[in-house]
């Protein structure tokens, strides 16, 4: 990186290898712009002690921390190692839901950057501590040059964005679809049903992703369920399986690692994203889907989940809460062949035309060169 190209802070809650929806986008700009700018990452440890370090060529910060409180880092010194860090970017670009950011900003030396957000969701579940959180949010908001929003679902959806609608752009989040080709090396051994049809889930087990309802489905649908992921409700919903009397065909796999996903996928009949929040705002798993070819069966939640998939094109939508409609969707599009074909075909279209990396890192790009000139 030559001394004259733009600085670029990304200021994010936590960075690979801490992986997470807002960390996995934060790397790809980081990783994906550092050959036309001075890319540097500001993150909070998960715990401990801070460190630099260089990660796959980009410098990154990491502040210490004692913790999470009500999902943000306790980090005291965030806000001093921001303040070193802004002094000489051009632009400095954070990722939202962070109040620890945000309270950040406004104690921090003022700056000459250029201020750009991306707004990947509202806070859902801390309603008590919003109210003390949205009058700074909103002062935040008014001081940033561009908004991006992952979606036109949330933009419209999101009552903190009304205001700003003016200085918002849609950049929907993406993969690399060089990563999702056909699955390569030795494949895990998935508890599959040659007699039945696959579904596959893929997700953290937490509060918004609805597994609960899928779990009950179960019970009307001939088929088998893949359950990749881990959290604190594994062992209410291994329990829920049994009380269903459904858990000889709910597999729960745990954690499944990056290289063995492919498998799943590849093994996958229909996709589930059941989820009934709208923390769930965006749902990158089901590009993952879509990239193999997978129809997917989501929920209408007013995020950017219905308007990844859509309804009828490249799967199905339905109502969150409702596990008898979940499996009368389910049941719908595995017993017609042609129409799992279609969708199957319609979301690989999709998601190459609409939702790979290059085209979300040339709009970044394009962002970024315009608040530049306007300096």
């Amino acid at each position: 990186m030559s001394d004259g190209s733009p600085k670029v802070l990304q200021v994010s809650k936590f960075y690979y290898p801490d992986v997470g929806g807002v960390e996995r986008v934060v790397q790809q700009l980081a990783e994906g712009l550092n050959s036309l700018y001075d890319m540097r990452v500001l993150a909070s440890a998960t715990e401990g002690i801070g460190e630099q370090t260089i990660v796959n060529g980009v410098p990154v910060s990491r502040t210490s921390s004692f913790g999470t409180v009500l999902s943000v880092s306790a980090s005291p010194t965030f806000p001093a190692q921001l303040a070193w860090l802004q002094r000489d970017a051009d632009i400095i670009h954070y990722h939202l839901p962070n109040p620890l950011c945000v309270g950040s900003h406004f104690i921090t030396p003022k700056t000459d950057a250029k201020i750009v957000v991306t707004y990947h969701s509202d806070i859902i579940r801390q309603k008590s501590a919003l109210k003390f959180y949205r009058p700074f949010l909103r002062r935040f908001l008014d001081k940033a040059d561009r908004i991006m929003v992952t979606s036109p679902n949330l933009l419209q959806s999101s009552e903190h964005l009304a205001p700003y609608e003016h200085k918002c752009t849609v950049v929907p989040l993406s993969i690399n679809l060089d990563d999702y080709s056909d699955p390569t090396g030795e494949p895990p051994e998935l508890p599959v049903d040659p007699d039945r049809p696959t579904l596959l889930f893929v997700g953290r087990l937490i509060y918004y992703k609805g597994v609960e309802y899928l779990v009950d489905a179960m019970t009307q649908i001939d088929a088998t369920l893949l359950i990749a992921g881990d959290g604190e409700l594994r062992e209410s919903l291994q329990e829920r399986a049994a009380a269903c009397g459904v858990d000889n065909k709910v597999h729960f796999l745990g954690y499944v690692p990056d290289k063995h996903l492919p498998h799943c996928y590849e093994a996958a009949d229909l996709f589930v994203l059941p989820s009934v929040e709208p923390s769930e705002a965006f749902g990158i798993v089901q590009l993952e889907a879509m990239a193999y070819g997978t129809p997917i069966i989501n929920t209408n939640l007013r995020t950017g989940v219905p308007w990844v998939s859509k309804d009828r094109e490249t799967g199905r939508t339905t109502v969150p809460r409702d596990s008898d409609a979940l499996a009368n969707e389910i049941n719908e599009v595995l017993d017609n062949k042609e129409l799992l074909h279609e969708y199957g075909e319609n979301a690989y279209q999709r998601v190459q035309q609409r939702f790979n990396e290059e085209t979300m890192l040339d709009q970044v790009n394009q962002l970024y060169r315009e608040v530049l000139a306007e300096r």
